[in-house]
């Protein structure tokens, strides 16, 4: 296993980048800690593949270093680096057994046959693999390809990570949850530093301790699936993350707070003031769906808070979607759309209600970035 350093690294395709449009991969400063199981996720064409076979060695950074337990190995190919990468689309040697394909890595080394078969047996058990042993490779369905080509990485003793690139576009949904659980299990049986990388939400936050979310070549927030969810540091993440994403409205100061349209939004203090000190283009407030609280337009029925106060506002309902096991409301807020979840078994207001934004979950940023008291800042920084 190892620790993967990347310490200001930056990536282009171009021959003489001008701006930070002709990166790929913007200038970064980044840590994969020995046995971490992360996922590195973000929409196509944010960088994460080029990331990744940057770690791995397929292409070298234009800027930066990749380090391995502070080691730098810009200079050492793929086969040196001791990583196994599973690609999206599975790779595999078809005219080949299913137990020459796990063995193959191990003969390369020089193995002892006996520890070979025994090594091959081993990660067969993990994978359920044992009864295709003997089958070739070309009469396997995709996701037992799939499989193939992670027990590969996994039977070497001395790889240092396993990156994932899109392992289970190719897989059956039905069979994909089976797969995201068995990557689990492996984590957690061998300990193996493990890079996953996605576009599909559920499947990072089912697989990793941490996420990296990626946006324009750059790793916009690190942190655990609660904490992207809970806070969001870029409104990419807040949009991003969840179904449906964060509510994210532009807004402009005003007197103890911000506005849009005819709405007036009270900060407290402390956030007002860091507010003043700060330089920026554009403000916007976000809030998920989840943690709106809605009543009746009258107040008389209470939906998902105890009682209307002050700073609750009208809204029309637009739509109802509903989903089984909960219903989505589209509100017109001011002129501004606005999404509201509901669970099942909530009362759904008819044409009008009232919405209101508890203090703890109503988050603003500045030019995209979560703003947050100096103090506050201070307390995430040393969690």
């Amino acid at each position: 296993m190892a620790e993967i350093r990347l310490h200001n690294l930056a990536h282009s395709y171009s021959r003489q980048p001008n701006s930070a449009a002709d990166y790929a991969i913007r200038e970064m400063n980044h840590v994969w800690e020995q046995g971490g199981a992360y996922a590195l996720l973000g929409p196509s064409g944010c960088g994460k593949s080029t990331l990744l076979n940057i770690i791995s060695g397929l292409l070298n950074p234009s800027h930066g270093e990749v380090l391995f337990d502070s080691k730098v190995v810009n200079a050492l190919p793929p086969e040196q680096r001791n990583i196994a990468q599973v690609f999206q689309f599975p790779v595999v040697y078809d005219t080949m057994t299913v137990f020459d394909n796990l063995a193959f890595p191990l003969r390369n080394q020089g193995m002892a046959e006996p520890q070979v078969l025994s090594k091959v047996h081993e990660i067969a058990e993990v994978l359920d693999l044992h009864p295709l042993l003997a089958r070739k490779a070309s009469n396997l369905t995709a996701d037992e390809k799939q499989k193939v080509s992670m027990g590969r990485g996994l039977v070497r003793d001395d790889v240092s990570a396993i990156l994932f690139d899109e392992p289970l576009t190719v897989i059956d949904p039905h069979l994909k949850w089976k797969l995201r659980r068995k990557l689990k299990q492996i984590h957690e049986q061998f300990n193996i530093t493990m890079v996953y990388v996605t576009h599909d939400q559920l499947e990072a936050s089912t697989f990793a301790d941490k996420i990296a979310v990626m946006y324009g070549g750059q790793i916009v927030q690190f942190g655990t699936p609660r904490e992207l969810f809970e806070r969001p540091s870029h409104t990419f993440v807040g949009y991003f993350i969840g179904s449906p994403g964060m509510n994210l409205i532009e807004v402009e100061r005003c007197e103890d707070g911000v506005k849009f349209a005819s709405t007036r939004l009270s900060l407290s203090a402390a956030l007002n003031q860091r507010l003043d000190a700060l330089d920026y283009q554009q403000l916007k407030i976000g809030i998920r769906p989840e943690f709106v609280h809605l009543w009746e337009a009258s107040g008389a029925e209470t939906l998902n808070a105890p009682s209307p106060d002050s700073d609750a506002f009208a809204a029309e309902v637009v739509h109802v979607e509903d989903l089984g096991t909960y219903k989505i409301l589209t509100l017109n807020l001011d002129g501004q759309p606005f999404k509201v979840r509901l669970q099942e078994d909530q009362v759904v207001p008819k044409r009008h209600a009232s919405v209101s934004f508890p203090a703890q979950w109503l988050m603003v940023y500045a030019d995209d970035f979560l703003v947050a008291p100096v103090a506050q800042e201070a307390r995430h920084e040393g969690a």
